[in-house]
């Protein structure tokens, strides 16, 4: 029988790990945890910035009850080394318990993503009183159409990264069987992906109101187009005006539309129908994902909080050709789009226009700043069609 030895202290590959001198079991593990931290030196994501050896070291063979790990976190981020001049989150959660036992990387990741929120000190307010909207009706000159979305996730079942078929099939239920009960102007309809002809799925593309299947880098090595289309669908009211979206990125996403520019009215049904998906769900014996420091709990850490995007389509030809756009958008925190979304071009000078930010602030205020700064940029473009000077407005964020 060998003698008990001390374990001595070595660092491999910047982990500090004990080893003891006569056996190689810590070596092993030391070489095995030292070989497997994943290259990042080119990366441009959160994760990349935040995930250090020592916190793959300490983090690497742990797991969530569920079975999920760090590296089905961060696989998206190592697949994906972003863009230079896009920098993207690169992790994404399996189950709702993720966010606790990988704290020591989300957090970090939150905190650079979410303009310094601390989740250990900070918590995040929730508002859905529409009522508390001012101006919200837009100059329909210039604003096409006005849009609020946000996700939710059912407690107790895993995310789209990490549900299995069974847990899929649980989600569209549950949500479904609460969608049945829903009355008024939010009486509507299911349609299952699968039992859609390619001519009706594809119309409904074209109208913005279906996602298609993720062909995003990003989406798909996250695992969202696993088993496609099993089990996603969509439910809209008859007017088309209230959607909901069952099992893309997460379990559902809660969207109220229409065209023009009242984005009052738009919020409005947001929250009325919101409110009663949550008191049916709830009535059914289940609820979505929520704590205080995290708010609503999505796949992405960029939705934690509200998980809100409030949206107009709005017509700048002339702002959008200013040097001085995209500083006047920083300094309002909004965030462009082309016409189409995500990496599409602005046609005719129409963007998608919306709020950057999704945690440390309420729905109402989200919606509030929105409402705002669109109207800011709308201003900026009538002056410019009279030939007058526009100015860079202060920042919205209190230092």
């Amino acid at each position: 029988m060998r003698n008990a030895k001390a374990c001595e202290t070595e660092s491999l590959g910047g982990i500090n790990i004990s080893v003891c001198g006569s056996c190689s079991l810590c070596l092993h593990s030391a070489l095995r945890l030292s070989a497997d931290f994943p290259d990042l030196t080119k990366h441009n994501n959160c994760m990349a910035s935040c995930l250090t050896p020592g916190l793959y070291a300490r983090l690497r063979d742990k797991a969530t009850p569920a079975g999920w790990t760090l590296d089905q976190c961060i696989q998206t981020g190592v697949d994906n080394p972003g863009h230079p001049f896009i920098k993207t989150v690169g992790m994404v959660a399996g189950d709702e318990e993720s966010y606790e036992v990988f704290a020591d990387v989300f957090n970090p990741v939150i905190l650079e993503r979410h303009n310094g929120y601390d989740v250990k000190v900070m918590r995040h307010p929730t508002d859905l009183d529409s009522s508390k909207i001012k101006q919200g009706m837009f100059d329909e000159k210039y604003v096409l159409s006005s849009r609020v979305r946000t996700g939710r996730s059912i407690r107790g079942l895993s995310m789209p990264p990490a549900c299995s078929r069974a847990e899929r099939r649980e989600v569209e239920r549950v949500v479904t069987d609460a969608l049945s009960g829903l009355k008024g102007d939010l009486t509507g309809k299911y349609y299952k992906l699968s039992n859609m002809t390619d001519k009706e799925q594809q119309q409904l593309i074209d109208d913005h109101f279906l996602f298609d299947k993720p062909v995003s880098p990003l989406l798909m090595s996250a695992g969202m187009a696993r088993d496609w289309p099993d089990a996603r669908g969509i439910w809209h009211n008859n007017e088309k005006t209230f959607l909901i979206w069952i099992n893309e990125e997460d379990h559902t996403r809660v969207i109220s539309m229409e065209k023009g520019g009242n984005m009052k009215r738009v919020f409005d049904r947001f929250c009325r129908g919101l409110k009663e998906v949550e008191r049916l769900i709830y009535e059914k014996g289940w609820e979505f994902m929520w704590n205080e420091r995290l708010g609503y709990i999505l796949t992405c850490p960029s939705n934690l909080g509200t998980g809100l995007r409030a949206g107009v389509h709005v017509k700048l030809p002339m702002l959008s050709k200013d040097p001085r756009f995209n500083k006047i958008l920083e300094n309002l925190r909004l965030q462009k789009r082309g016409t189409g979304g995500v990496d599409t071009a602005a046609v005719g000078g129409t963007f998608d226009i919306s709020n950057l930010d999704r945690l440390g602030k309420s729905e109402v205020e989200l919606v509030q700043m929105v409402v705002d700064g669109v109207n800011y940029l709308v201003e900026c473009e009538k002056k410019l069609e009279r030939g007058q000077d526009i100015k860079i407005p202060a920042s919205v964020i209190k230092r």
